[in-house]
């Protein structure tokens, strides 16, 4: 079978894939309409096959469109040039848009088996290509219930009006974006607003009602303008919009649970140095950047904690009254588990041999350990810089908060490098961690760390109700270091009633970000 095959529909020529087995099968395809000739897809059809043979994507019908006149049939309305030199865009989009929806989408439904309803087709493009996508969804939402938004040229005049003032995409579509961070960071005309009108783009669909479930958002942390990036993202868009529909009897239930916090996005970061895959929860701040730009929160064990924190700091961050805006930083796993084990013990510890930890309670053996150094260094090195390239950060008031086995890592930290936050927030530490190694390290580097001159601050806190040795262990901690003369001028000790080792947190978050803040 002849895997590309071109086809003419009047005047439009059309690059067309068949999927591996659409000779073998009498059944109907969902179709992806993709610009550009199909670029994204014929760059990477090994891939895709191998998606298709893995069981990790639907097969597809592909419709590569060609254009010859991209700046004319991508643009939505007419707009002066970029560059003087070149030749103004003249905004054919709507033309260009119908007729993929009334001539080519007719002409490949009536001679390939397809699926026709607009919940099985999806319409694609990268750049420009992913602009008029977009407008091709919101003119013609009847054809194209997919969406697919690859590096999409949001920075065109009068999108981002159009977008704050359309009522936003219909119930029965889905959209994919993706963009990557660095797109546009050295022009000096409207492209330097990618990345910023992209993630505008998102909030507003997000608050004008889309759910998670209907509108995903994904930034590539070393993304620039680029085919290499673009071809990377078609095969994860194409896995998201063609995702498998859950068979759950209560649909209505579902919906409820795909729930969204608004002013909130989701990276997904492969650390070179950890080598493992991180979900990292952006709690983006609601107003302009002060002066020297915002506070940033580092919160550990993510996939736990920073809904709560998010919904903390945007209720409580709201003008005139409130606290002072902050990005919220979640560092977390792919994973629905509120605590991800295995990864965080590996992650958030030194290493210790079995006979250096008590026995667990079930009996079973402890998970690996001892990835403390490269977990802090993928924060130093990698994390915190593409933060930082995202939103404008104060460095001088970063903190940074853990619980548990988090909150070891959080003094390991300051015992270690205490110059990478301001502030250190402490819940319920592992203290007991390597027979007690904390309070060795201290009498062994804290003449060198001279805490007592910085203006770092330390905050611990333990609930009434937890374990006694996780109450007498944080106390011991808290007055070793302040008797010593060489602790932190500002620490506190904070022991909190009727709370025991998990309900202590929901108590601990207003206080802290008023800290954070202040």
């Amino acid at each position: 079978m002849i895997r590309f095959q071109q086809l003419t529909v009047g005047d439009r020529k059309l690059i067309l894939y068949l999927p591996p087995s659409y000779e073998k099968s009498d059944r109907r395809f969902p179709v992806a309409y993709v610009q550009d000739g199909g670029d994204l897809f014929t760059d990477c059809a090994n891939y895709l096959e191998h998606l298709y043979a893995s069981g990790q994507l639907e097969e597809i019908i592909l419709v590569g469109i060609v254009s010859d006149e991209r700046n004319a049939e991508y643009t939505p309305w007419p707009a002066a040039a970029l560059v003087e030199s070149y030749p103004p865009f003249s905004g054919g989009g709507r033309a260009y848009a119908d007729e993929v929806a009334d001539v080519l989408k007719p002409y490949i439904d009536s001679h390939y088996r397809t699926k026709r309803q607009a919940e099985a087709t999806a319409i694609i493009g990268g750049s420009f290509g992913g602009l008029i996508a977009f407008f091709a969804g919101c003119w013609r939402p009847e054809t194209f219930g997919r969406i697919g938004l690859v590096s999409a040229s949001f920075w065109y005049e009068g999108v981002m009006d159009f977008i704050r003032e359309h009522e936003g995409m219909e119930d029965q579509q889905r959209v994919y974006m993706s963009v990557g961070s660095n797109e546009g960071i050295y022009k000096e005309n409207r492209q330097r607003f990618m990345v910023e009108n992209t993630k505008e783009a998102h909030r507003l669909w997000t608050e004008k009602g889309m759910p998670a479930s209907r509108l995903k958002l994904t930034i590539d942390q070393e993304g620039t303008h680029d085919p290499l990036f673009m071809v990377k993202q078609f095969p994860e868009s194409l896995k998201w919009l063609f995702g498998k529909e859950t068979n759950d009897p209560k649909p209505a239930l579902a919906r409820s649970e795909a729930a969204h916090i608004p002013g909130t996005l989701t990276w997904s970061m492969n650390s070179g140095l950890t080598g493992r895959e991180y979900r990292i929860f952006i709690a983006e701040p609601m107003g302009p950047p002060p002066e020297g730009g915002f506070p940033v929160l580092y919160t550990l064990d993510a996939n736990a904690s920073f809904g709560s924190l998010a919904e903390a700091i945007r209720l409580q961050s709201r003008g005139p009254h409130g606290i002072q805006p902050a990005v919220i930083v979640g560092i977390g796993y792919d994973s629905s588990d509120p605590i991800v084990t295995k990864e965080r013990f590996y992650d958030y510890t030194v290493y210790a041999d079995e006979h250096e930890l008590p026995a667990r309670p079930d009996g079973s053996a402890w998970p690996h350990t001892g990835g403390v150094e490269a977990f802090l260094d993928f924060v130093e090195y990698e994390l915190k810089p593409a933060v930082e390239e995202a939103y404008p950060v104060d460095r001088s008031r970063q903190s940074l908060f853990g619980h548990s086995l988090g909150g070891f890592l959080t003094l390991y930290t300051l015992f270690t490098r205490p110059s990478a936050y301001r502030r250190y927030f402490t819940a319920s530490p592992s203290v007991w961690w390597k027979n007690h190694m904390l309070l060795k390290l201290w009498e062994n580097t804290k003449e060198d760390l001279e805490l007592e001159k910085t203006d770092i601050e330390l905050h611990l806190s333990v609930g009434e109700f937890e374990k006694p040795h996780m109450i007498s262990d944080a106390k011991e901690l808290y007055q070793t270091l302040a008797a010593s003369g060489r602790g932190p001028q500002s620490i506190s000790m904070l022991e909190v009633q009727g709370e025991g080792h998990v309900s202590i947190l929901p108590s601990l978050f207003s206080p802290m970000l008023r800290r954070v803040t202040s």
